[in-house]
């Protein structure tokens, strides 16, 4: 008899490759410093160059260099650290930063239409139970770990994305998870008024017809009643919000109690009474909405609006974008595609109403809550937004045209910015690190002398569609280059970072970090990002400076969509205009490579 054949090999568990991954590395300084000098040209003056030149090449050959790359790599090898820049990087970017998440850290996804489900509790119903699926698989560790080609990346930050949240805590914030299995209840807001929902009784999942009837409870509850909205000042500033957080938890025994079953509830769920419809009104729901029917310290929330228009958001402290990325197309997928376990059709007798989460609000209370409002309308009534849905084409025809799509669109965005202000300027993209243990992110600088070349090719009334696209290949070719070496771990902008946190009181700090050319070439006047599933109509965030934009981008196979974030302010910053010449300056880029006869014979648009 023959050998029976081998079983199929098992998927890997989601933390099964943790004790094995790469620690972050620190890179030599002789590769840094070349890097960083090639990033910072294109943005300086000859002069201000060579002077800039002579400041980084003194740095690398002098005793203090030296020695601080000695603390640093002596820092990484440290037993028991898992990742030299992991405690730094949280404090410095999340948890010690003190203006409010809302509208400057946090993130969101902006779904696509469920047209089986217009209902809105219909759709938050089918939402929570693939979310509640997704939770499983991460509980029980059968999720496969998310992998790079062949390398597999660190699985750390999903302990943070269910039954998590932030709590303000002065000087610094802290992460508060709760265990899964004492803790299967959702929130729900609604009117500002919170409710926790069990979602197993009896050992089994409530069905989606016995969440949706649940749900249609609570509406009906907070719809008929009216509560201070204790919410907004999880929008407020996070040494305000400590503050307010002490005197809520204090002023009655039975807050502790709420805030406790919030914190520690799987995720929220809002439903919101907006009807949003423009891309603008339903970003911008999903972004902030009015603040009050939120918990914004949540780690998830989803929300779901009366006119079933749902969305995403992201706290951004533990959790980066991938994983969360992931969470809402698993969802997406499921409930868009079909595939969602609703369960039975039947309501089961006797389930337990939902129950209110009300807090005690004595008058000090009310007022905070009503202060923190006046703050959150003036903080987002500050903001502008566009979004650009580009529909001349998307990843297929860039891919068929012979670029990468991500590099394209940065090109994309650094043509339509030049356009528009005639300099090239600090731009930020996001990389992912997570190929290391505990990796969060690096810094892609995707403005580079090849870039600049292309910028003022295009702009060159002279140059020929070949000039061109070769200036095109070469910006997207440099782009690549600089964000592998960002996924290896070897970009500029962490190591910089860490030279200058090993530093000891006292010491002098080296000219290198007092050179403007290092302060210019980090004060991020694009701060962009992109993430993309064929079920989003765009995610976003917030502008980083006062005088910059944040660009959240999505490359679905048809469409590009940018949301362009920025402030009103003495700045004169313009969404609208950006926007406008970010169009101009995709459609120019593919004419240039169709008439160059570059890439495959042109498809019809």
């Amino acid at each position: 008899m023959p050998d029976a054949a081998p079983p199929p090999p098992q998927p890997a568990k989601l933390f099964a490759f943790q004790a094995q991954l790469p620690r972050l590395p620190v890179p030599a300084l002789s590769e840094t410093l070349p890097k960083y000098l090639r990033s910072v040209e294109p943005l300086l003056s000859k002069e201000d160059f060579a002077r800039t030149r002579a400041v980084v090449e003194e740095f690398g050959q002098s005793a203090q260099g030296r020695e601080l790359q000695s603390r640093l790599e002596a820092r990484a090898a440290e037993p028991g650290r898992a990742n030299w820049l992991e405690e730094w990087w949280n404090d410095l970017s999340y948890m010690g930063y003190r203006d409010p998440v809302v509208p400057y850290v946090s993130y969101f996804y902006a779904f696509k239409d469920d047209r089986l489900r217009r209902k809105p509790t219909q759709r938050a119903a089918a939402i929570v139970r693939a979310a509640w699926a997704f939770r499983q698989s991460v509980v029980d560790g059968s999720l496969a770990p998310e992998m790079a080609r062949a390398d597999p990346l660190c699985s750390h930050s999903y302990k943070f994305m269910f039954n998590a949240c932030r709590v303000p805590v002065k000087p610094s914030d802290r992460e508060a998870t709760y265990a899964p299995g004492d803790s299967e209840h959702i929130a729900v807001v609604r009117n500002s008024q919170f409710f926790a929902l069990p979602l197993v009784r009896d050992g089994q999942l409530l069905s989606a017809a016995e969440i949706e009837s649940q749900l249609d409870q609570i509406v009906r509850d907070a719809d008929s009643s009216a509560a201070v909205p204790v919410g907004v000042l999880t929008a407020d500033n996070r040494d305000a919000w400590a503050d307010n957080y002490q005197l809520l938890a204090q002023a009655a025994p039975q807050n502790a109690q709420v805030l406790e079953r919030l914190q520690s509830a799987a995720f929220l769920l809002c439903l919101d009474d907006a009807r949003p419809v423009t891309r603008e009104e339903y970003h911008r729901v999903f972004w902030h909405g009015n603040g009050r029917n939120r918990w914004f310290d949540k780690s998830l929330q989803f929300i779901v609006c009366d006119n079933g228009k749902a969305g995403l958001l992201c706290e951004h402290s533990s959790m980066d974008g991938t994983p969360t990325c992931r969470l809402a197309d698993y969802v997406m997928a499921q409930t868009l595609g079909g595939r969602v376990d609703l369960g039975s059709d039947a309501v089961r007798p006797g389930l337990p109403a939902p129950e209110p989460l009300r807090f005690a609000t004595p008058p000090a209370l009310v007022r905070a809550v009503e202060q923190a409002g006046e703050r959150f309308d003036k903080v987002v009534g500050q903001h502008q937004l566009r979004v650009l849905q580009y529909e001349g084409f998307g990843k297929d025809e860039i891919k068929r045209l012979g670029f990468s799509p991500d590099g394209f669109a940065q090109m994309a965005i650094q043509l339509g910015y030049y356009k528009l202000y005639g300099v090239p300027r600090a731009t930020y993209e996001a990389a992912a690190t997570r190929r290391f243990l505990h990796g969060r992110t690096e810094t892609c600088r995707s403005v580079s002398n090849e870039s600049v070349a292309f910028c003022r090719a295009f702009e060159d009334p002279h140059a020929t569609p070949a000039d061109r696209t070769a200036a095109l290949q070469a910006a997207v070719k440099a782009h690549g280059a600089y964000a592998k070496a960002c996924a290896d771990g070897r970009g500029v902008d962490r190591h910089l970072l860490g030279l200058r946190l090993v530093l000891r009181p006292g010491e002098a700090k080296p000219a290198i970090f007092q050179d403007p050319a290092y302060g210019e070439s980090c004060h991020w006047y694009l701060s962009t990002s992109q993430l993309s599933s064929e079920h989003f109509e765009g995610w976003g965030f917030s502008e980083v400076v006062p005088d910059g934009y944040g660009i959240a981008y999505t490359i679905r196979r048809d469409a590009l969509i940018f949301h362009i974030a920025a402030m009103k302010n003495e700045f004169g910053l313009s969404s609208d205009r950006l926007a406008h010449c970010i169009k101009e300056a995709a459609t120019e880029m593919r004419a240039a490579v169709v008439a160059a006869g570059a890439g495959a014979p042109p498809a019809k648009l």
